[in-house]
C-alpha cells in the first residue's frame, strides 16, 4: 500500500487532517481520541509494520 492510498483509505472512513506540518499529517475525526501520524511520501510504499499500526490506531483491518 501507498501513502496515497492509505490517505485516500483514511479519508473515505471520516478521517481528516487535523495538523500539518511539512510532509507530517495527524489525522482524527469527531468522537474519536487517537490521533494518527502519517508522514504522506506520495507513491512510496508504506512499511508493513507502520500502516499496520497506523490502521490499529484507526480501528481499520489490514
Amino acid at each position: 500500500m501507498t501513502f496515497s492510498e492509505l490517505i485516500r483509505l483514511l479519508k473515505a472512513h471520516g478521517f481528516k487532517v487535523v495538523k500539518e506540518k511539512g510532509s507530517v499529517r495527524y489525522y482524527g475525526k469527531a468522537g474519536w481520541k487517537n490521533r494518527m501520524r502519517v508522514d504522506s511520501h506520495g507513491s512510496k510504499e508504506v512499511p508493513d509494520g507502520t500502516c499496520k499500526a497506523i490502521l490499529k490506531a484507526a480501528g481499520l483491518k489490514y
